[in-house]
């Protein structure tokens, strides 16, 4: 049977350097990784620069609808377009 280590001493061993303390983490700007992510993989290139092609699909309420269908009929555009100034109404350029 073998015998059994004696610990090793403390003495013996070279002093420990000091981990480097890490700096806090920087605030991040601008939009979410995740968001840029998902509009990477659903987006499609615009045609304007800086813009993307989101394609959404609506579940409304028929009257709602045509609330939406009058308005773009009224201002002369598209559904599309409609839904877009609401939406930069709300979210902000």
């Amino acid at each position: 049977m073998s015998r059994p280590r004696a610990g090793r001493s403390r003495g013996n061993e070279p002093a420990q350097l000091p981990l480097p303390t890490q700096s806090p983490p920087k605030p991040k700007r601008g939009v979410p990784t995740p968001a840029k992510g998902a509009i990477a993989r659903r987006g499609k290139p615009s045609a304007v620069p800086g813009n993307v092609i989101l394609s959404i699909r609506l579940d409304l309420k028929r009257d709602l609808a045509e609330r939406l269908s009058a308005r773009a009929i009224r201002e002369g555009v598209n559904i599309e377009a409609i839904m877009a100034d609401l939406l930069r109404e709300e979210l902000g350029p």
